[in-house]
């Protein structure tokens, strides 16, 4: 197969998938249901980021899971937000299984979002709930780092979609035994075709972002999007419209993640 048959190049201002946007739920009751989980005692604000680009990405219903630590200092400020127990460092404890896996079979989409913050117990969790949930989740932040040690967990999980920096893409695929680097050093064309290697290997879907592009490895197939996003900043907008354009469409992956990009920016 050459580049020229999976390979597609998205521009911000033309989707590549039209019909994505055109079939997308006219009422709020039909557009989704979207769980946030995240935060720690010590910083929410990804958490809180996903919520607003979830929102504005047409998500029919968003809940937020926090860890209880934080229920005197977020209060009221999230809508639709719930609490599960908490370690003493403020971090989910494994406990908190039981409530994240309540929320998840009310949901449509789960994203796990980032800040959980360095804790063995909230990583016997999060791995519990991986395994045990089994509808579509997006991973993104420091959410991707708990399974660098477990990559199978994320790799090869149906319904999956890891939004990661180049380095944590490299990270999972180096412990899958991916025989090929991947390093800032490549260019976009080297790029996709290792990614495009990696993709045909593990089921989970991926996206990452190269010198302001940013790329959705997805179905055997890969796009381009030069989104010009800022290397920081990218994966919480990106990760939360993905998975509400994906959840919208899930029987097309692809198609949707990719034009979520588009709607990003």
């Amino acid at each position: 197969m050459s580049m020229q048959d999976y390979w597609i190049k998205q521009t911000v201002d033309k989707p590549a998938f039209p019909d994505i946007l055109w079939s997308r739920p006219e009422s709020k009751h039909a557009a989704g249901k979207l769980l946030i989980i995240g935060g720690n005692a010590h910083g929410f604000i990804d958490v809180g980021l996903s919520y607003q680009h979830a929102v504005n990405a047409g998500a029919g219903t968003v809940r937020v899971l926090l860890p209880d630590a934080l229920q005197k200092t977020v209060g009221r400020t999230l809508e639709n937000c719930e609490y599960a127990p908490s370690t003493p460092s403020g971090s989910f404890a494994k406990t908190a299984l039981t409530e994240l896996m309540i929320h998840a079979s009310w949901a449509d989409c789960v994203l796990l979002a980032g800040e959980f913050g360095r804790n063995s117990e909230t990583a016997i969790m999060l791995e519990s709930f991986v395994e045990k949930y089994s509808g579509p989740l997006v991973v993104t932040r420091d959410a991707v780092d708990y399974f660098f040690s477990h990559s199978q967990l994320l790799m090869d999980r149906p319904l999956t979609c890891i939004v990661g920096s180049l380095g944590q893409i490299q990270k999972l695929a180096a412990n899958s035994h991916f025989p090929q680097a991947i390093t800032t050093s490549l260019d976009i064309i080297r790029l996709v075709g290792v990614l495009h290697d990696l993709n045909k290997l593990h089921t989970a879907h991926i996206i990452t972002h190269q010198l302001g592009t940013t790329i959705v490895a997805a179905e055997d197939k890969i796009s381009s999007t030069k989104t010009g996003s800022n290397e920081d900043i990218w994966r919480v907008p990106t990760a939360a419209a993905a998975a509400v354009y994906w959840m919208q469409s899930l029987s097309k992956p692809f198609e949707s993640l990719t034009t979520s990009l588009a709607l990003v920016n």
